[in-house]
This record gives C-alpha cells, sequence and structure tokens, in this order.
C-alpha cells in the first residue's frame, strides 16, 4: 500500500538512508588498516527495488567494494575526500526525496480532510 501512496520515493528514501550508514561507516573507518570502503549503486538497487526485490536482496545486489584511486599500504580503501563527497550528495539527495515524500502527505492529508 505504501508503494502506491509514496510511489518510488519510499523506496528511495530507505535506500539513501541505508546508504549513508555505509558511507559513515567508511568514513570512521578510514584509519582502520585493512578496512574495505563499501557503496550502493544507487539506481541499480532502486531499479531492484522497483522490480520487486526486497529492501535486502536490492541492498544486498548494489553494494559494491570500492577500488581506490592510489591504493594504500596498510589495505585500507578508503579515501576521505571522496567519501565526503559521496556522503554530502547522498545527504541533498536524501532532503529532497523527504521533501517530494512531505508533500505527497500533505497532499494525501489535504485529500482526506476534504479541502
Amino acid at each position: 500500500m505504501s508503494e502506491r501512496l509514496f510511489g518510488i520515493h519510499g523506496a528511495a528514501l530507505e535506500l539513501r538512508s541505508h546508504r549513508m550508514g555505509l558511507l559513515t561507516s567508511n568514513i570512521a573507518n578510514a584509519a582502520t588498516p585493512g578496512y574495505k570502503a563499501r557503496d550502493i549503486d544507487f539506481a541499480s538497487a532502486l531499479e531492484a527495488r522497483t522490480a520487486g526485490a526486497t529492501r535486502d536482496a536490492s541492498i544486498e545486489t548494489a553494494t559494491r567494494y570500492r577500488i581506490p584511486t592510489m591504493p594504500s599500504l596498510d589495505g585500507n580503501t578508503v579515501e576521505l575526500a571522496n567519501e565526503q563527497m559521496a556522503f554530502a550528495e547522498n545527504a541533498v539527495a536524501y532532503s529532497a526525496t523527504l521533501t517530494f515524500l512531505n508533500g505527497r502527505v500533505q497532499t494525501i492529508t489535504r485529500a482526506l480532510k476534504g479541502e
């Protein structure tokens, strides 16, 4: 039912939220030897989700390990500047998706009130 009410935006918000967690984990582990940075291919995850895959399945199939531009000696693949840029980009997209959802909720609320 929520997919009919909120369309693609509900799934997008869930995926963006999960991506935010991955990016935060990458940033937090920037100095951890051997840590492998991960990210979600958002377009693939959203496509899988809209095709009927569960949230977990769509995230699992779209999660990728990052390939660093400059390999580090300790095996850590986090490149802090790239992670911070991806985090900021995702935060803006998350906010935009939340704004779309808020507008949809307000529209439904007005319709229920008969306005």
